[in-house]
């Protein structure tokens, strides 16, 4: 008999939603260029304050948001391949879908940290370029619109394939549990905190990130 079991709380499918649409919106703005490149700037601020939001919630978010419960080892990784993983592999980030999530919260940093050095020589210019020597501002900018956003894509499209195949040959929805929250398990697992309390550091965590990243550009660019 199946138990349905709060996996994912409020922030983690909030951060992962928000983090959704601000890709989108930079991979527009981007394209669009000229005057778009104002909002880039500023989802670019949005997506760093939410990565440094789901580095303090890796470590105080709920249980399966932790990555204490989810990072996982090489031998981890290959007994999973190799189907031999215990039952609750699967419960939050299977050990392969924790290696996703660590890569793109990994090419993502480096794409916003290349983006404030780079300097596109007709109107855009990071906060960062007025401080960087040239040959840096020369590499960050190469490697922001020739390379990151290349391996950011095809992390994406990895993503989205992976959650086809477990939806058609697997039968099992990825999707639903970061809407809803819940899973139905057969085994007995920790259900994640995800209450008043739980909300609310979560706000004063995504406000003291969002704060820190503002003041900081601010003072860049006075």
């Amino acid at each position: 008999m199946l138990q349905t079991v709060r996996i994912w709380d409020v922030p983690t499918r909030l951060f992962h939603w928000t983090l959704v649409a601000c890709v989108i919106g930079l991979v527009v703005t981007a394209n669009i260029s000229g005057a778009a490149m104002t909002w880039h700037f500023r989802l670019g601020y949005g997506v760093l304050s939410l990565l440094l939001f789901r580095l303090v919630w890796g470590f105080v978010g709920g249980y399966w948001s932790r990555f204490v419960h989810f990072v996982r080892g090489p031998l981890t990784i290959w007994r999973y391949l190799n189907g031999r993983a215990g039952p609750t592999a699967g419960v939050g980030h299977n050990p392969m879908g924790a290696l996703s999530v660590l890569a793109m919260l990994v090419f993502l940093l480096l794409q916003v940290s290349t983006g404030l050095m780079s300097d596109d020589e007709i109107s855009a210019a990071g906060p960062l370029t007025r401080y960087a020597p040239g040959d840096w501002i020369v590499l960050a900018t190469f490697y922001h619109r020739n390379v990151g956003k290349y391996i950011l894509l095809t992390l994406i499209f990895i993503h989205l394939f992976a959650i086809g195949f477990y939806f058609f040959r697997r039968h099992e929805n990825l999707v639903k549990p970061m809407v809803t929250g819940d899973k139905g398990l057969s085994v007995i697992v920790p259900a994640s905190k995800d209450g008043v309390r739980q909300r609310l550091l979560a706000l004063l965590v995504v406000g003291l990130c969002g704060g820190a990243v503002a003041a900081t550009v601010a003072w860049l660019e006075a």
